[in-house]
């Protein structure tokens, strides 16, 4: 507990960035749960909800790379600051969306916003390493983690009741004033980047160009982050599969309703919670690589239980307590990796590294989705989820087998940022 009460009381600055990302990350599940009710419940169609889904993956995959880019020239903190109030700004059409005339204007602004977060996410990855001491990372980043399963399980709940109450107007409303109050948080936040001068050159989309492709080449041009790109591009296929199936396994294999399946996907977050303290707490006792490798073993083989009991045992008894146990080792895998990412990176380059992971693990996302959905029924539903484990397991057994590698500060040779501030 050291370790916590370090990061959480003594790094003012952390601990404003941390609150901002709760508050505006419960924004958006109720933004997110809410828009899925009401759209649902104007249209009565499925294609129609599953659009919402489409609109928010695309640009992930589209634009997160160049985001990053981006995030490399400009101050992390003002970046946040100003996507959170375009944010705001984005969701105010929503408040004239009464029927199902102007749902083509909810799609364009999920599809906004999804653009928007592209460049929050990256800024936020980089800037925690300044707010913290290095060996504190792994904390930081369990506790960013542990925000979105405390977001996640708050804002699922009230997406679904103010959707009911209010509609659109409130869910929008709501979300707007989530990113203002996390605004001003970070307003609160001391810590300036250094100043950079800009560069003026003529080839700006030239420059551009070599900036991209620089952090593409990072992540596939040396060992160690060959290891992790692999690693987002194995398991974001395993977690695409997952998003399609595991409804059809709670209701086909382990014979729930949908009630039993909302509980059992909220133990998850109930046991990721839990998993985020405990690895805030202790996290920084080991080492990054280990303790990411370790976590990934244990939570394919808690996966590899719950896809295969049912094969064994009626009930739904072990899925609750295999989604909370699972909870654990996937709160210590996104702290760990996350900061051997981080450690792995130099400041010049780590906006646009984690800019082209995210993009690569949103486009295997999408192909588990549509691979999942093909063979499902062709394969059988339990077989494809193994393969989910699988894939956690194998990726962990790599991690730990490469570990030391994995905890070494390579030299990298990224193209400086052409400039500190928004507007390029």
């Amino acid at each position: 507990m050291k370790d916590l009460w370090a990061v959480l009381v003594r790094r003012r600055d952390y601990r404003l960035v941390l609150s901002a990302g709760l508050i505006s990350l419960t924004g958006d599940w109720i933004l997110r749960t809410g828009l899925a009710f009401h759209v649902y419940t104007l249209t009565g169609s499925t294609l129609a909800s599953g659009g919402l889904l489409l609109a928010s993956f695309v640009p992930l995959v589209v634009l997160g790379s160049l985001a990053g880019v981006f995030v490399d020239r400009w101050d992390r903190r003002r970046t946040m600051i100003v996507v959170n109030l375009l944010h705001a700004i984005v969701l105010l059409p929503l408040l004239a969306v009464r029927d199902e005339s102007g749902l083509w204007l909810v799609y364009v602004i999920v599809l906004a916003q999804s653009c928007l977060q592209q460049f929050f996410r990256p800024a936020e990855q980089s800037l925690v390493p300044h707010l913290v001491d290095p060996q504190q990372l792994i904390t930081a980043n369990a506790l960013n983690s542990q925000s979105n399963d405390i977001a996640r399980l708050v804002g699922a709940a009230l997406g679904g009741v103010l959707a009911a109450t209010g509609g659109m107007p409130l869910l929008a409303a709501v979300d707007a004033a989530t990113y203002l109050l996390a605004t001003a948080l970070l307003l609160g936040v001391r810590h300036r980047a250094m100043a950079v001068m800009r560069e003026r050159t003529k080839g700006a989309v030239r420059r551009l160009r070599a900036e991209w492709v620089d952090g593409l080449r990072i992540c596939v041009g040396g060992r160690a982050m060959r290891i992790v790109f692999v690693f987002g591009l194995v398991t974001g296929v395993g977690e695409g599969a997952m998003s399609t199936l595991f409804a059809p396994f709670v209701s086909e294999e382990l014979g729930g309703d949908s009630t039993a399946y909302g509980l059992i996907v909220s133990a998850q977050a109930v046991g990721g919670i839990v998993g985020g303290l405990v690895a805030a707490a202790v996290g920084a006792r080991f080492a990054a690589a280990r303790l990411w490798g370790a976590g990934a073993v244990l939570f394919g083989l808690i996966d590899l239980a719950l896809f295969c009991y049912p094969l064994v045992y009626d009930g739904l008894a072990p899925a609750y307590v295999l989604m909370i146990a699972v909870g654990l080792p996937g709160a210590f895998v996104v702290a760990a990796s996350m900061t051997v990412v981080q450690r792995l990176t130099d400041d010049a380059s780590r906006g646009r590294v984690f800019g082209a992971l995210f993009a690569a693990e949103g486009l295997a996302v999408l192909v588990g989705i549509v691979a999942a959905g093909l063979l499902g029924e062709v394969v059988g539903i339990i077989p494809i989820l193994v393969v989910q484990g699988l894939g956690f397991t194998a990726g962990g057994l790599v991690v730990l087998a490469r570990s030391n590698l994995l905890e070494r500060k390579p030299v990298l040779s990224a193209s400086p940022p052409a400039r500190r501030g928004p507007g390029a």
